[in-house]
């Protein structure tokens, strides 16, 4: 009886001689809004993006649409193409919506899209009221696809970052301003060596060397990529990325945890020092999370609104030797990140194939070694006493065509390495180098051990988490989180997370 009547009131709707404007503009603009959030949750997840994209998209359309097709409905000269008004209105705002929900402001694509539209609405006028229909029903489809989304998003807890000891409430007997270096992607100098990468790092290594860096040979990271990577870091805990039945929302929270207020900050901001995050892209603010650093180099109001994370390329060391210069009287913590040397192609379409992608990033690799060299000599000759930590997000995949390809169930210990691989190079006030760092194995302890250095408090290391490397695997296997490396770096394949 209920799918009756709603047939018969959508044919009505269908076969009725009435204008609708509003109900035009609405259904141009509803289903783009829904996408935006569905396919970018972890871009967009925030008040600010639903309040910017409901006037986007809802609110400011009707209000277009109904004034421009009052005003040439009464037009003289215009009247006689008021059949075309609405249907052109209506498939441009879909077009245009479409686009910059997936592809953002490319105005190439916008321009191609729009003529497109056009011709088709000069073609479809007669069938502007069953196209609204469609576009509806798309519309209920795909709010019945988000809901789960948003409903598993709403039961999010932070209590795996909950701490088991005391650490929050350490102490520093030291306080060396410290710089985390991150180098996007930058595989450790023992695996450069050899697996797939086979590449002849000395000179850079040379140079490290003499400035009294101490490498960690085998070093890697727990996770795949950088958002699970560095949430793990800056919490000191294991999170497992959370929710793995659904690829598509493992890190809704994460952005909020590396930015915000997050054990590491707290810690530093605890022993009095500043705190301050240089980035080359917004990356980690798109969704505009709550910032916990006292001073950020890229203001949310810079940041496109159609972002996705690599519209800048600031000069982070610029920022970085004022800074330095201008907090010569307090401790600092800096966090300065880089997409430099990065990985290979993210999917089998983009990838110019395993040989050539592997190229691509030893070129991205001696130039990331020019930035690092940049990056310390501004260090070392303004802060000579200073903490430097260079450590990696991941690894750059070579050996695989893809980064896609990673999900793949594999024995291979060379691919793991190369996914997982991390570089940590730590120079330590005085060169002298605490005993007890063979602890540092992947990255998930790195602050816990930097943390129990400062604060002479060596029983911190009572809690240090699993050595394990985690991947979500989607083919070979059931979809799930799985250890693919142990804590001495072997393969393994155990599922992790029900």
């Amino acid at each position: 009886m209920m799918l009756n009547n709603l047939r018969t009131r959508i044919i009505g709707f269908i076969e009725s001689k009435q204008e609708v404007p509003v109900i035009a503009a609405i259904a141009a603009g509803l289903y783009p809004f829904i996408r935006s959030f569905d396919s970018n949750f972890i871009l967009v997840n925030s008040w600010y993006y639903l309040f910017f994209f409901t006037l986007v998209f809802l609110l400011i359309p009707p209000i277009l649409c109904y004034i421009i097709h009052r005003l040439i409905k009464e037009s003289t000269i215009l009247k006689s193409y008021h059949k075309y008004v609405l249907p052109i209105l209506n498939f441009c705002f879909f077009g245009l919506f479409m686009v910059l929900s997936t592809y953002g402001m490319k105005k190439k694509i916008m321009a191609v899209v729009l003529v497109l539209m056009f011709c088709l609405a000069m073609v479809l006028y007669k069938h502007l009221k069953k196209i609204i229909v469609i576009q509806f029903l798309l519309a209920i489809m795909a709010f019945a696809l988000f809901v789960p989304k948003v409903y598993v998003y709403l039961q999010q807890t932070h209590e795996w970052i909950e701490l088991p000891d005391s650490i929050e409430s350490s102490v520093f007997k030291k306080h060396p301003n410290v710089y985390f270096i991150q180098p996007d992607g930058y595989a450790n100098f023992s695996e450069l060596k050899k697996g797939y990468y086979k590449f002849d790092n000395a000179l850079f290594e040379t140079y490290l060397s003499d400035k009294k860096f101490t490498f960690y040979n085998g070093f890697r990271s727990n996770y795949t990529s950088t958002i699970f990577t560095n949430s793990a870091i800056f919490s000191m805990k294991h999170h497992y990325y959370r929710y793995p039945r659904d690829i598509d929302i493992n890190s809704y929270d994460f952005r909020n945890i590396i930015v915000g207020n997050n054990p590491v900050l707290s810690i530093f901001k605890a022993n009095d020092y500043k705190t301050h995050l240089l980035l080359q892209q917004p990356y980690f603010l798109l969704n505009r999370p709550k910032m916990g650093y006292d001073y950020c180099n890229i203001d949310y109001n810079d940041i496109p609104y159609f972002s996705h994370g690599f519209d800048m390329n600031l000069d982070v060391n610029s920022e970085l030797e004022m800074l330095i210069n201008q907090n010569s009287k307090s401790h600092n913590f800096y966090v300065l990140e880089k997409i430099l040397p990065s990985h290979i192609a993210h999917s089998d379409g983009d990838s110019n194939g395993i040989e050539e992608e592997r190229e691509l990033y030893l070129n991205r690799l001696k130039e990331a070694n020019e930035w690092l060299t940049n990056t310390i000599e501004i260090i070392t000759s303004n802060d000579p006493d200073g903490l430097i930590v260079i450590c990696a997000d991941h690894g750059g995949f070579v050996g695989l065509k893809c980064m896609d390809n990673s999900s793949v169930k594999t024995d291979d210990r060379d691919i793991l390495h190369s996914v997982f691989t991390s570089v940590l190079a730590i120079k330590w006030p005085d060169n002298h180098t605490p005993d007890y760092t063979d602890e540092l194995k992947t990255s998930v302890n790195l602050f816990r051990v930097l943390v129990s250095y400062l604060s002479e408090n060596e029983t911190y290391l009572n809690y240090l988490e699993d050595d394990k490397s985690f991947s979500i695997i989607d083919t070979g296997a059931p979809l799930g989180v799985y250890e693919v490396l142990d804590e001495a770096g072997h393969t393994a394949f155990n599922r992790s997370v029900e």
